[in-house]
């Protein structure tokens, strides 16, 4: 790779304007999901024009049938196209109560640890992140005069909110935006010192299920026994879904589903993961799911099933002996490649059906349909993104999988024929969607420098 330690000194000579940028784009309330903040949303969006404008590059607001998206362009040079994708809409707020400060005034709040957070809505998920690509094209182009390859920008609006208007749009510009790669800085380090580039993402299957029986909450003294009482239909329904070693007992489930690839489970191997640890964090000792089966495999590469919430009858304070009419549960399949969502969620409905009695009826309603997606492993521009990130952490960079599920990657697989390499310096206690969600000030400052390092080790790959 070339020498561009005077584009990383330039970084971090300049961190504070550049952390000044990250805040101001922060400040911009654009929460997606509230129709109330539907001129913030342009206004994000307009503020990224405006500021890739004043890099050299060619950038505009493109109207969608949502919120905005924002389309750039570098000017032309020999070499490799990479398109860089981020999302500047954010989670709500909400509870305000809970936060430490102001959600959208960001402050920087230095640790015992010697670490300091950036606080604020979006300051990780997904502004920080995405600054961090931004900040690094700027410097190149401050000290170099030009890009060292071609690199297109899309950024969207809806990402917090479903990306109803994601697909049309690539349909729609799918010629603008082909490229050889497509970047994407929405994940999270390996740990504190280990950069990874993450290569696997579950699919998801979401399902809302309501069963009703008698046409009304029942007294249960005068019906009890004789009434069909919807909590316990539910409840037979939740408990049918998991075999006794801790599988997934729906009929055709595992149809497809092969074992980890001994080449990945070897990398694997490799990262320093402490089971024990994992489960100590949140409260528990004994591992769950399917037996025989590590937790990293579980959560990275393994199918789940996984009930989300379930409510029925009454359940406000006091007591009230009521035989519940209707019973309600979320329901979300995390899939693994081989899987089809539609035969998974097909399976699902006729499995719940069979457990109806037939006085009883039950409705189901969508919460996401996507497939699982995963990346090669032994491509070019995959092995110089994981030498640049060793370069600049001084450890070898992890080749990682999550739990997780990222739709658009599909999209981007399917649309524009491009493979995505995710590279993001998040970490897994940056509270995204919660209260104080946090960006480390390493994380954006490194992350910078990463991408310095990956944009020149691209243009030779």
């Amino acid at each position: 790779m070339s020498d561009v330690s005077d584009i990383l000194d330039h970084v971090d000579a300049t961190l504070d304007t550049r952390l000044e940028r990250l805040f101001d784009l922060i400040r911009i309330p654009s929460v997606s999901t509230d129709p109330g903040y539907a001129d913030d949303c342009r206004r994000a969006a307009e503020w990224l024009a405006a500021d890739l404008v004043s890099m050299g590059l060619e950038a505009s607001v493109r109207t969608t049938q949502g919120h905005p998206m924002v389309v750039a362009h570098s000017p032309k040079v020999s070499g490799p196209q990479v398109l860089f994708y981020g999302h500047y809409d954010v989670q709500p707020a909400d509870p305000i109560a809970l936060w430490d400060s102001e959600p959208f005034e960001p402050v920087l709040r230095p640790q015992p640890d010697g670490e300091t957070h950036i606080v604020g809505r979006g300051a990780s998920d997904d502004k920080g992140a995405l600054m961090t690509f931004v900040e690094a094209c700027r410097a190149y182009v401050e000290i170099r005069g030009a890009l060292p390859l071609n690199v297109k920008f899309l950024f969207e609006g809806e990402e917090e909110s479903g990306s109803r208007s994601l697909a049309p749009f690539l349909e729609a510009t799918a010629d603008e935006l082909r490229a050889d790669t497509v970047l994407v800085c929405d994940t999270d380090m390996w740990d504190r010192e280990t950069p990874a580039v993450t290569t696997m993402l579950r699919g998801l299957v979401g399902q809302e299920i309501t069963i009703t029986c008698a046409d009304r909450d029942l007294h249960s003294g005068m019906f009890g026994n004789a009434a069909r009482n919807a909590a316990q239909v539910l409840g037979d329904v939740i408990s049918s879904l998991r075999t006794s070693d801790g599988g997934v007992a729906i009929a055709g489930f595992y149809d497809g589903v092969s074992d980890l690839d001994p080449a990945i489970a070897a990398l694997w191997d490799r990262l320093p993961f402490d089971q024990e640890k994992f489960l100590s964090d949140i409260g528990l000792t004994i591992p769950a799911g399917e037996a025989g089966r590590s937790v990293l495999e579980q959560v990275w590469a393994r199918p789940s099933c996984e009930i989300n919430g379930m409510w029925s009858g009454y359940t406000e304070p006091g007591f009230k002996t009521v035989i519940p009419a209707v019973a309600s549960a979320k329901i979300s399949f995390r899939l693994v490649a081989g899987q089809d969502p539609e035969k998974i969620r097909a399976a699902f409905q006729d499995h719940v059906r069979a457990l109806i009695p037939d006085d009883c009826s039950v409705s189901f309603a969508d919460h996401g349909l996507s497939p699982a997606t995963s990346m090669p492993t032994d491509g070019a521009f995959l092995k110089a993104t994981l030498q640049a990130l060793s370069e600049e952490w001084q450890t070898e960079a992890a080749v990682a999988g999550t739990g997780g599920s990222i739709p658009i990657i599909g999209e981007f697989q399917r649309r524009l024929g491009a493979e995505a390499l995710l590279v993001g310096f998040g970490r897994f206690d940056n509270r995204i969607h919660s209260p104080n969600e946090k960006y480390d000030l390493s994380s954006y400052h490194k992350g910078i420098r990463s991408w310095v390092r990956i944009l020149d080790a691209l243009s030779q790959a």
